[in-house]
């Protein structure tokens, strides 16, 4: 726009330095032999901008706001410096678009890390161990990641079985297919294959597609044959627990009945496989909440469990108590979400953390929109509006697109110290779409 204008600019009152562009359409447009037409400025026409109007001058060539020292100037990473993965992660922040949205993510998580109950100021109603400063420089933000099933699926499993393993978060919440496609790939693998494989051709094969991934049937009839006698042995414990407290005349405690966090630490317990992030979740004591662990293959052992060995019980109500619990007993500490993914694990981290007036942080790794209502699209601000995340709360909603497999080293030491780290990330492949999901998760804790 501005180079015609300034060409237009170039026209003399009489004609004689009419760009050739112009001329040429002119001469286009008028009988052979006429001479070019003369063009002469228009009432209001500034001429010290070449006879431009002065509204349409001031209107393109507007004066702009200083941004010099307001943010990020938009570069990218040079690589020219080689490959340098901490300064390669820190220059997401300024390549722009959803590079930068990425650098985002990454903040909102290093802020939860970093936080430690010592940066806030002492409350006047806290306790005396909250006013010690060794107590108070211990408290961290306490940590809810949910994830859907299709990761578990994937290779990701073992980047989630790491984070379980070194205790880098503090409560789970997934889907079924979560719960069981850990422990079915203990017992057989799952195979690659193609995302345009007929399904037909594959039933009569006997192999389930899982986006461009194969389960052979035959994995579930094996995860049948583990976990039926496990339902057995579960069922006569609780039995055994009720007639007890018959006979000592006392009503049936919350310890009597299995609830689905009680029923996936004893899958964990029992599938002794170190490649299970359910296995690491149950030895580090970290609660995996569930409650739609009907709503897969699980559910389909508890349907021919019941035919089989009638009576086991899966309480619900106990565990929306304590995964409810999690978020409202968590003062003093700050907590932080993290979800990648949607639908079930986004809404029950979120409705949890609601009983304490919301999260302090939220990062949501998804694509979905929220232009249909959907909670897995919704952006943070709307959980902002039903108190599920506080109105100062840092936040980041990152919609994946492909990228490329990235690290960054760690220094591993124990949950109570740990050597200033860049934080990492590790690919997440969601398998059934066309994008990989990125955990910026960080150092150990």
């Amino acid at each position: 726009k501005s180079r015609s204008l300034r060409s237009i600019a170039g026209a003399s009152v009489d004609g004689a330095s009419v760009p050739a562009s112009r001329q040429s359409r002119s001469f286009l447009l008028r009988p052979s032999g006429l001479p070019p037409p003369v063009i002469v400025a228009s009432a209001g026409a500034d001429m010290e901008n070449g006879g431009i109007p002065s509204s349409v001058h001031a209107t393109v060539f507007k004066q702009s706001e200083s941004l010099e020292g307001k943010g990020h100037e938009i570069k990218g990473y040079d690589f020219n410096q080689g490959v340098d993965y901490p300064q390669l992660l820190k220059s997401m922040v300024s390549t722009g678009f959803q590079a930068s949205n990425l650098g985002d993510a990454i903040s909102v998580v290093n802020q939860m890390l970093d936080w430690r109950l010592a940066d806030e100021a002492i409350a006047e109603d806290c306790s005396e161990e909250e006013k010690e400063p060794v107590y108070r420089e211990s408290v961290r933000c306490k940590i809810f990641l949910g994830f859907t099933s299709n990761l578990i699926s994937s290779g990701v499993r073992d980047t989630v079985r790491y984070l379980l393993q070194h205790h880098m978060v503090d409560v789970v919440v997934t889907t079924a297919g979560g719960i069981e496609e850990d422990l079915i790939k203990c017992l057989a693998p799952t195979y690659r294959g193609d995302f345009s494989l007929p399904g037909a051709q594959l039933r009569a094969k006997g192999l389930n597609r899982i986006g461009n991934l194969l389960v052979p049937n035959d994995n579930y009839c094996k995860f049948e044959d583990w976990v039926i006698p496990i339902f057995d042995q579960m069922l006569k414990e609780q039995t055994e627990n009720v007639w007890l407290l018959l006979m000592l005349a006392l009503s049936i405690s919350e310890n009597t009945l299995w609830t689905p966090s009680k029923l996936i630490a004893r899958l964990g317990k029992e599938i002794k496989c170190e490649s299970s992030y359910l296995y690491w979740a149950y030895k580090n004591n970290i609660p995996v909440f569930c409650p739609g662990l009907t709503d897969g293959s699980l559910g389909d052992m508890l349907y021919f469990h019941s035919f089989r060995n009638p009576g086991l019980i899966v309480d619900i109500v106990q565990d929306i108590r304590s995964m409810n619990g999690e978020a409202v007993h968590a003062t003093p500490r700050k907590t932080g979400i993290i979800v990648l993914g949607g639908g079930l694990p986004k809404h029950h981290i979120c409705n949890a953390n609601m009983m304490r007036n919301g999260a302090d942080y939220a990062v949501f790794v998804n694509t979905a929109q929220e232009f249909d209502g959907s909670d897995s699209g919704a952006q943070p601000d709307e959980a902002v509006s039903w108190g599920k995340i506080r109105g100062s709360a840092k936040t980041v909603k990152y919609p994946m697109h492909p990228l490329g497999p990235w690290l960054s080293k760690r220094t591993p030491n124990s949950r109570g110290t740990h050597e200033p780290v860049i934080k990492f990330i590790l690919e997440l492949e969601r398998v059934g779409s066309s994008w990989c999901l990125w955990c910026p998760i960080g150092r150990l804790r």
